[in-house]
């Protein structure tokens, strides 16, 4: 049995990850700057911090934890930049050293495949070693960019602290709430006339089996991680059975940026993603860890878009 520490549970994939582990038998702790409104599991003791303030170290010297799982990162764009900064980058950087400090055995960072950046000139498939090109095209997820190589360095610097950190392709499924999820749940499907590059799916449940093993492995390293195959945009779009309008570019771009009639909005940093194909290899996830996906990408959506 583990003591684990995870960050970010106010989200679902969080709440996810702590209702297996403690169905396997570990002590949960859940830490969120957000206040946490319904929770999956009730054995999951939870408290509301900022990962870069004082209130953060008092939890973690008093329940010393042997694994902490980092999942916190802030994505959502409507948050300030400086606020996204201080928690995805201070925070981190305050966890990582907590963890040290404190003796933690295992540290998971969960980061997000697209730092790599939507770019006409990324390889396919893109490996863990490729440069991280989402900086230089939108500088409004530099903190996530920022977050992962922080994270990364960290892994060979401090070898005595067991560090993985995920990068995961879209990550889907009935309670997933990210931005991916909320595109796919919209009635009117905005794409780009013209374009249909190909997009990979991970489902939540095969996600939450990423983290475990994560979590239970002495391997320490950067390891990618998606789901069954791959497939057209379009295509995965007419799986929702939404309205599809094409549209173009400028268009898209006011529609995706700012919403209004066909949909929500989403993050600005999306519209290179239904240009340009960004593929990811988890192949060194799955021969080292053993990971494998379950869920294929018909099953993805359509249990995203219609929950049981």
């Amino acid at each position: 049995m583990a003591r684990v520490l995870i960050t970010g549970i106010a989200g679902s994939l969080a709440q996810l990850v702590g209702k297996r582990l403690v169905a396997d038998g570990n002590e949960v702790i859940g830490i969120d700057y957000r206040p946490v409104t319904h929770l999956v599991s009730p054995d999951i003791l939870v408290y509301r911090a900022n990962y870069n303030k004082t209130r953060i170290e008092d939890i973690v010297r008093r329940h010393r934890p042997t694994h902490v799982l980092h999942l916190g990162r802030v994505g959502n764009l409507k948050e300030q930049m400086n606020k996204r900064f201080d928690l995805n980058v201070v925070g981190s950087a305050k966890i990582m050293e907590l963890c040290l400090k404190h003796q933690v055995e295992r540290l998971v960072v969960l980061s997000t495949f697209h730092i790599y950046g939507a770019h006409p000139h990324n390889h396919i498939p893109i490996f863990e070693d490729e440069p991280l090109r989402a900086s230089t095209t939108f500088p409004q997820i530099g903190d996530a960019v920022q977050l992962d190589s922080m994270a990364s360095q960290w892994v060979y610097r401090h070898r005595k602290l067991k560090t993985i950190v995920l990068r995961p392709a879209n990550v889907v499924g009935p309670n997933i709430k990210n931005a991916v999820s909320t595109y796919l749940r919209q009635p009117n499907l905005v794409y780009l006339m013209g374009f249909s590059p190909m997009w990979q799916f991970v489902h939540e449940r095969d996600m939450v089996d990423a983290v475990a093993l994560a979590s239970q492995s002495s391997n320490v390293g950067v390891y990618n991680v998606a789901g069954n195959g791959a497939l057209p945009l379009v295509r995965a779009l007419e799986l929702t059975g939404a309205r599809l309008l094409p549209v173009p570019g400028a268009a898209a771009d006011l529609a995706l940026w700012l919403g209004g009639r066909f949909m929500r909005a989403v993050p600005s940093y999306l519209l290179d993603f239904l240009r340009y194909p960004v593929i990811i290899s988890d192949a060194k996830f799955r021969e080292e860890l053993g990971y494998k996906a379950t869920g294929g990408i018909e099953e993805c959506i359509r249990d995203t878009v219609r929950p049981n």
